[in-house]
């Protein structure tokens, strides 16, 4: 089958409400569902933290990481990790599991973990960018960073039950087929991340700027959290392997780092946060 055409079925497939996760990916699912329950106790929390490792190594680095731990004194356990950063990064990082989840231990673990990176360091720079930039919520923007490349992580779990829908390098493979209308493609990328997004109960302001995202317009003075994470998106030094036409249509028109913000411009704010988008970024690979 060609790409074009496995596209269009796995676009149709989840369209139709016919999403297929791995069982790995399932269980932290349920998992995020039993922590949005607000009469789940703090003790409950902590065990259903504690029964998936990838999370609580992600609460816990979280927890220590210069967003949230001001101070010198080193969290090292679960509940003391929730206490400090709150449910709702709880629930967030919960998502980010399941993201994780969706590939588990596939064969092209190069460019899962090129494309993980990636999606980490957008997700460190966007809640820098919102914080002193664009002024959104530095939480959200980190949150809509992380799972930016949904899609592509789903496409990546699905790859094996459709053999050529990823071939050659993935950059090429999907930057070069003459094959796919550009509008064609990104329309699948929209679709199937769009299901992906309402399936892991992600909210809709947060689904609608991520589609922002995807269709690349970026507005000046860049204000929403759609600008926060297109120029977290453009300046992280590790780039996604899939190059998507929303991509090549602005890549004439990069970030200016000169861009002036209260005083201050924009290649300054980040110098000044270096270290802080090195140390969440490590945090959220953990």
């Amino acid at each position: 089958m060609e790409k074009s055409a496995i596209l269009g079925v796995l676009a149709a497939e989840v369209e139709q409400g016919r999403l297929i996760f791995p069982t790995s990916a399932t269980a932290a699912i349920k998992i995020k569902e039993k922590l949005e329950d607000p009469d789940c106790s703090m003790d409950s929390v902590a065990r259903l933290i504690q029964a998936e490792p990838l999370l609580s190594a992600k609460v816990v680095a979280i927890a220590n990481s210069p967003v949230f731990n001001r101070s010198s004194r080193k969290i090292t356990d679960v509940r003391s990790a929730v206490t400090l950063i709150g449910m709702r990064t709880v629930r967030n990082l919960a998502t980010v599991v399941v993201v994780q989840q969706l590939v588990g231990s596939l064969a092209r673990s190069e460019q899962v973990a090129q494309l993980w990176k990636h999606s980490a360091y957008v997700a460190a720079l966007a809640q820098v960018i919102a914080r002193r930039v664009t002024r959104q919520d530095p939480e959200t923007a980190m949150f809509a960073g992380i799972i930016h490349e949904i899609s592509w992580f789903y496409l990546l779990a699905r790859e094996k039950y459709y053999p050529g829908l990823i071939d050659e390098s993935m950059a090429s493979s999907w930057s070069s087929d003459e094959e796919l209308e550009e509008d064609g493609e990104l329309n699948c990328e929209i679709i199937i991340g769009t299901a992906v997004l309402k399936a892991l109960s992600v909210p809709d302001p947060v689904l609608e700027n991520i589609i922002y995202l995807w269709h690349g317009y970026l507005t000046f003075p860049p204000s929403s959290l759609g600008d926060t994470l297109l120029i977290a998106n453009q300046l992280a030094p590790v780039k996604s392997p899939f190059t998507l036409p929303s991509d090549q249509r602005y890549s004439d028109a990069p970030v200016n780092v000169n861009l002036l913000i209260d005083d201050t411009t924009l290649g300054e704010i980040l110098k000044d946060s270096e270290e802080e988008v090195r140390l969440l970024t490590e945090a959220l690979c953990a």
